[in-house]
C-alpha cells in the first residue's frame, strides 16, 4: 500500500486507506471543484507507528497518545512525508489535518474530534504535525465520541492531509441545508475576517447568511472581535479586530451559495462544508462532509409541499421499528384505511398516507391541513393526544403554501359516514345508552373471539403461517375499532356533563381517575400484587440476570415460579415498543417484568401507599368529583342534573376501554411474532437466514419469496447494522415537511430555565427528578419524579412508585397523561427537552394543574 497519495489519485471508495476527509477532498478534486493542492499520509503510515498498540484498558487514551508521540517514524514513512511536502514548492505553508477512517460518515462526522495544525511551514514541522494528528486519533472528547457511536477502537486508523494553506482573507463554513430547522437548499453561511478557524472553533461571532432559491432571506452581521491570521515563518496569531458591516458581498455569498449546490448535487446529500476567500477574490472549498443531524425525508412523487405527522412520537416509541415491523403496519393501515373507503389496491402496500423514513412511521396530513373539516378537528384532536403537534399545527396553516384548497365538507363527511358504516357505529352508540353491560359484554367478546382466531396448528406450514399472518394484520384493526365508538360516547356525555353544570373540562379530570375495564391499569395493579404473593427472598438477593435464569430454568420458589408464569400468560404479549412485531414480548425476555418485581419488593411503604389502596382511594375522589358535577348541573336545572348523573356514570363505565383496541392490536402483533419466528427457523433450515430472529429485518413480500430459498445473510446483517445505527438518533420531528424543514425548530424557544407543557394531571409534587431513557432495568424510588422522553404501557410498571411524571411528549390525553391521572400522579406532558433540562437526583416541583416544572 502506497504511504502517500495527491489529492487527485483519490475518490471515495478509498476511505479505509485515507479516511474520510482526505477521501472527500480527493473526490471534490476530481470533481473539478476548486479545492487547494495537497495529498494525504495514508492509514499504512499510521498502522506502522501504531505497531503494538492497545485498544482498551484503563487509561486507554492517555496511555495510546504517549506511544504515538514517543515511537519513532519509519525511515519509509519519513522520506514520503519529506518528498510529498516538496512538491508542493519550497517552504509552502500548509494545514497538517487528522483523517480518520470513522470520519465524516453519513451518521457520524466526528467534526472536531481530531486536530488541525495550520499554517506548517518547512518539512521537519510538518513530520512533528503529523505525529501530533496522529496523537489526536485518542483524545479523550475522540474516545468517547467513538464509544457513544459504537465504533471498535481497534478497527479505527488514521491518515493525514497535507494542503497548500490558503491565505485567507475571509472564511467560513456553509451548510447547504439549514442545520437548525432542517429546511434543504436552504443554505447557511457563517464568515468572518482571516482563518476559518475563528468560526468552527466559535471563537468568533461570526456574520451569518440565509440563502434559498438564489435569493438571499438574512443578513446577520456579527461583532466579529477576533480574527485568526497565519504568521510568516509558520503559525498562526489571534488578533483582535473592529470590522464593522459584512464582510462578504452580495455577490460573494450569492457564488458560496452556488458552490454549495455544485458540491451538494455531486454528493447527492446537502453539506457541511469549510471555504476560505483568497486575496485575489478567489474562492476555495477545503472540506465537505455531510450533515449527519438532518432527518431523512420520507419518499413522495406527491407534488407540493408535504405535510408529515410522526407515529412513533404519538405512540411513545422514539427508536426505530424492525423491517417486518413496519411492513406490518403497512398492512395494518391499509386494513385501516379501507374503513373510510381509502384501502390501497394492494393491502401490502399499506394506507396511501403511510410513509416510512428513518426507519420510523409518518402518515402525510396534507390533506387534512389543507382542508376546512381537517383543520377544525385535527388541532382538538392533537390537542388532546400531542399538544405541542397541535401548536406545530396552527403555525402551519399560516404557510400560503399550505393554503386551504379543500372548501367542501362533502368528501370528509362521505368518508365518516363510511366509516361509521362499517364500525355499526349508529348501533354501538345505541347499546352504549341503554345497555351499558351489554357493550362491555361486546367489548370482552370481542378479545374471545380473537384469542380464537389468532391459533395457529403446530402442523400449519410456512406458507400458511405467513397467509394466517397477514390475515390478522390487514383484519384485526378494522373489527376491534368497533370499539371506539362505544367509548366516544363515555367521553361525549362527559363534555356533555361539562356543558349542563358549567363546569370546564380541566377541571372535570378527577372524574377520571381510577376507572375500571383499562387493561393496562389492571395490569399493573395485577404485577403490584404478585409482589405481595410470591417469596421475596431471591428478588431482594439475586441480580436480574440470575432471577431471569432460574425462572426460564423452572428454579424460582413454587409460589413465585407458578404466579409469574400465571402473569405472563395473561400480560406477556406485552412489551417495551411493543408496537413493533420485530420486538421481544415479554414472555420471551422476562427481565423487566422481573426487575420491576424486585424493585418492588425491596420497597419500604405502607398499605396506605399500596397501588390498590390509592385505586380505590381515586376511585373515591372521582365520585365525590362526579356529585360536584352533579350538583352544579342540578342547580341549573332538575333534568341538567340528571342527564349529567345518566352521562358520567356511562363515562366512568366506558372510559377506561379506550386502551382495549391497543391492547388487542398488542396480542394480534405477538401471536404473528410468534408465528413468523417458526417461519424464521424453516428459512435457518434452507440456508436463507442465519438465525430465526433474522426473519424481523426482512419484510411481508421478502419472507414470502424466501421461502422458495436463497440467501438474505448479508442483507440481514446490513439491515441490523442500520437499524443499530438509527437506534441512537437522538431526535425525532413530531411534525416533518416535504423540504426538510422540521416547524416546531421555527417556534421561538422559551425563555431560559421555563419549563412549560401541558397540564395533564392535577396536583403538585417536590421530589427528586430521575431521567430514564429505558424503562428495561430502569429503578425509581417511591416519590421520585419520573421524567422521560414518552411512554407506552410498558413504562406504566414504574408509575405505580412514581411521585410525579414529566414527559417530552404527549398532550392531556396521551397514554401517560391518562394512565398519570388514574394513579393520582401530577404529570406535565409536551416539556421540550424534558430529558436534557432536567438531571436525575435535581429537585424539581411538577404543577399539573398549572403545566409547568420548576426546578429547585
Amino acid at each position: 500500500m502506497n504511504t502517500a497519495l495527491d489529492f487527485s489519485e483519490i475518490d471515495a471508495g478509498m476511505l479505509a486507506e485515507v479516511g474520510g476527509k482526505a477521501a472527500n477532498l480527493g473526490e471534490l478534486t476530481r470533481a473539478g471543484l476548486p479545492v487547494p493542492p495537497g495529498w494525504v499520509l495514508t492509514t499504512e503510515a499510521y498502522r506502522q507507528v501504531a505497531t503494538g498498540l492497545e485498544t482498551s484498558g484503563d487509561g486507554l487514551a492517555e496511555r495510546a497518545r504517549r506511544h504515538l508521540l514517543e515511537a519513532p517514524v519509519p525511515a519509509a514513512v519519513h522520506e514520503a512525508i519529506v518528498k510529498h511536502y516538496a512538491a508542493l514548492g519550497p517552504d509552502v505553508p500548509v494545514a497538517v489535518r487528522s483523517s480518520a477512517t470513522a470520519e465524516d460518515l453519513p451518521f457520524a462526522s466526528f467534526a472536531g474530534q481530531q486536530e488541525t495544525y495550520l499554517n506548517v511551514v518547512g518539512a521537519d514541522a510538518v513530520v512533528d504535525a503529523v505525529r501530533r494528528c496522529w496523537a489526536s486519533l485518542w483524545t479523550d472528547r475522540a474516545v468517547a465520541y467513538r464509544e457513544s457511536n459504537g465504533i471498535d477502537h481497534a478497527a479505527v486508523r488514521l491518515a493525514v492531509v497535507v494542503q497548500v494553506m490558503v491565505d485567507a482573507q475571509v472564511a467560513g463554513v456553509m451548510f447547504t441545508a439549514n442545520p437548525v430547522t432542517g429546511r434543504r437548499r436552504e443554505t447557511v453561511i457563517d464568515a468572518s475576517p482571516g482563518l476559518g478557524e475563528a468560526v468552527v472553533s466559535g471563537a468568533v461571532n461570526p456574520d451569518r447568511f440565509v440563502v434559498y432559491g438564489g435569493a438571499i432571506l438574512e443578513r446577520h452581521a456579527g461583532d466579529k472581535k477576533l480574527a485568526i491570521r497565519s504568521l510568516p515563518g509558520g503559525g498562526t496569531e489571534r488578533v483582535e479586530t473592529a470590522h464593522d458591516g459584512l464582510c462578504l458581498t452580495d455577490a460573494q455569498v450569492l457564488a458560496l451559495a452556488e458552490l454549495g449546490r455544485r458540491v451538494e448535487d455531486h454528493y447527492g446529500a446537502p453539506q457541511d462544508t469549510e471555504w476560505a476567500v483568497d486575496g485575489d477574490g478567489t474562492l476555495w472549498l477545503t472540506q465537505a462532509r455531510p450533515i449527519t443531524t438532518l432527518y431523512p425525508l420520507p419518499e413522495t412523487t406527491r407534488p407540493g409541499l408535504r405535510v408529515y405527522f410522526s407515529v412513533n412520537v404519538v405512540q411513545g416509541v422514539m427508536g426505530p421499528i424492525t423491517p417486518l415491523g413496519l411492513s406490518a403496519f403497512k398492512l395494518i393501515s391499509g386494513g385501516a384505511a379501507g374503513l373510510p373507503g381509502y384501502g390501497p389496491a394492494d393491502p401490502l402496500d399499506g394506507a396511501p398516507f403511510a410513509f416510512v423514513s428513518g426507519q420510523r412511521l409518518w402518515l402525510d396530513i396534507t390533506t387534512a391541513v389543507r382542508s376546512r373539516p381537517g383543520r377544525a378537528i385535527l388541532p382538538r384532536a392533537l390537542t388532546l393526544g400531542e399538544a405541542r403537534t397541535a401548536t406545530v399545527m396552527e403555525r402551519l396553516v399560516e404557510d400560503p403554501r399550505l393554503s386551504l384548497v379543500h372548501t367542501s365538507p362533502r368528501p370528509f363527511l362521505r368518508a365518516v359516514a363510511r366509516f361509521a358504516r362499517r364500525v355499526h357505529a349508529p348501533s354501538r352508540v345505541l347499546m352504549a345508552l341503554t345497555r351499558p353491560d351489554k357493550a362491555l359484554a361486546y367489548a370482552a367478546r370481542l378479545g374471545e373471539e380473537l384469542d380464537k382466531r389468532l391459533q395457529v396448528p403446530d402442523s400449519a406450514t410456512p406458507a400458511q403461517r405467513l397467509d394466517h399472518a397477514e390475515r390478522m394484520l390487514a383484519g384485526t384493526f378494522p373489527a376491534i375499532i368497533s370499539i371506539m365508538p362505544i367509548v366516544i360516547t363515555g367521553y361525549g356525555l362527559f363534555a356533555l356533563a361539562s356543558k349542563l353544570s358549567g363546569v370546564p373540562l380541566a377541571e372535570m379530570q378527577d372524574v377520571l381517575r381510577s376507572v375500571p375495564h383499562n387493561p393496562t391499569t389492571e395490569m399493573d395493579l395485577e404485577l403490584w400484587d404478585l409482589a405481595t404473593r410470591i417469596e421475596p427472598e431471591p428478588f431482594k438477593e439475586l441480580p436480574v440476570a440470575e432471577l431471569v435464569r432460574r425462572y426460564q430454568q423452572g428454579g424460582l420458589p413454587p409460589v413465585a415460579q407458578r404466579e409469574i408464569a400465571a402473569f405472563l400468560d395473561t400480560y406477556g404479549h406485552r412489551g417495551v415498543a411493543e408496537i413493533d412485531l420485530g420486538v421481544p414480548r415479554w414472555s420471551e425476555e422476562p427481565a423487566h417484568i422481573l426487575g420491576v418485581l424486585a424493585n418492588y419488593l425491596r420497597m419500604d411503604g405502607g398499605a396506605d401507599l399500596a397501588p390498590a389502596a390509592l385505586f380505590a382511594k381515586g376511585a373515591e375522589q372521582a365520585q365525590a368529583a362526579s356529585a360536584h358535577v352533579v350538583r352544579q348541573a342540578r342547580r341549573r336545572a332538575r333534568w341538567r342534573g340528571a342527564v349529567a348523573r345518566f352521562g358520567l356514570r356511562r363515562t366512568r363505565k366506558f372510559a377506561g376501554l379506550r386502551e382495549l383496541p391497543k391492547f388487542y392490536l398488542v396480542k394480534t402483533l405477538a401471536a404473528v411474532r410468534h408465528s413468523l419466528l417458526a417461519v424464521g427457523e424453516h428459512l435457518v433450515g434452507l440456508g436463507v437466514l442465519a438465525a430465526a430472529e433474522d426473519v424481523f429485518f426482512l419484510d411481508l413480500r421478502e419472507v414470502r419469496a424466501a421461502l422458495d430459498g436463497g440467501d438474505l445473510r448479508e442483507v440481514v446483517a446490513e439491515r441490523r447494522a442500520a437499524y443499530v445505527q438509527e437506534q441512537r438518533r437522538r431526535h425525532v420531528p413530531r411534525v416533518l415537511l416535504s423540504d426538510g424543514t422540521e416547524p416546531e425548530a421555527l417556534a421561538v424557544a422559551a425563555a431560559d430555565g421555563a419549563l412549560t407543557g401541558t397540564a395533564a394531571s392535577a396536583g403538585t409534587v417536590a421530589g427528586m427528578a430521575r431521567v430514564v431513557l429505558d424503562p428495561v432495568g430502569a429503578h425509581l424510588e417511591p416519590g421520585e419524579i419520573l421524567v422521560c422522553p414518552s411512554t407506552d404501557p410498558g413504562w406504566t410498571p414504574l408509575f405505580l412508585t412514581a411521585g410525579g411524571l414529566v414527559m417530552e411528549m404527549g398532550g392531556a390525553m396521551s397514554h401517560g397523561a391518562v394512565v398519570a391521572r388514574e394513579y393520582g400522579i401530577p404529570a406535565v406532558v409536551g416539556v421540550p427537552d424534558a430529558t436534557h433540562r432536567i438531571t436525575t437526583g435535581q429537585e424539581i416541583e411538577v404543577n399539573g394543574a398549572a403545566g409547568t416544572v420548576t426546578l429547585l
